[in-house]
C-alpha cells in the first residue's frame, strides 16, 4: 500500500487542535486495511517527523433515517498518533 493512500484526510476538531498543542497527538482518517507500523510509516515520510505511539480505532457508521428510507453512514479508521517532544506538525 502507497505511504499516500494510507493517510486519506487530517482530522481537525478542537478537540484535536488541543490535544496537538498539549499531548503532541494528531488525528487522521486512514485506509481501513492499514494496520499501524504502514500508519507510522506514513506519518513519518508525509510530515518528515518522528512518531513515538499510534493508536488506532474503527468507527462504526451510523443510522440515519431520511423520510421512509432506512441507511447508514460508512465506516472509518481513525488513528491518533502520537510525535516524539521534539516536533510537530503544522495543519493550518
Amino acid at each position: 500500500m502507497d505511504d499516500y493512500s494510507v493517510i486519506i484526510r487530517p482530522l481537525i476538531t478542537e478537540q484535536g487542535m488541543h490535544f496537538a498543542n498539549v499531548k503532541g497527538a494528531y488525528s487522521f482518517e486512514v485506509n481501513k486495511k492499514a494496520n499501524k507500523a504502514q500508519i507510522r510509516k506514513a506519518v513519518e515520510k508525509i510530515y518528515a517527523v518522528k512518531v513515538s505511539k499510534v493508536r488506532t480505532a474503527n468507527r462504526t457508521g451510523k443510522h440515519r433515517r431520511r423520510g421512509s428510507n432506512f441507511g447508514m453512514t460508512s465506516s472509518w479508521k481513525k488513528a491518533v498518533v502520537f510525535l516524539e517532544s521534539d516536533y510537530h506538525i503544522d495543519l493550518f
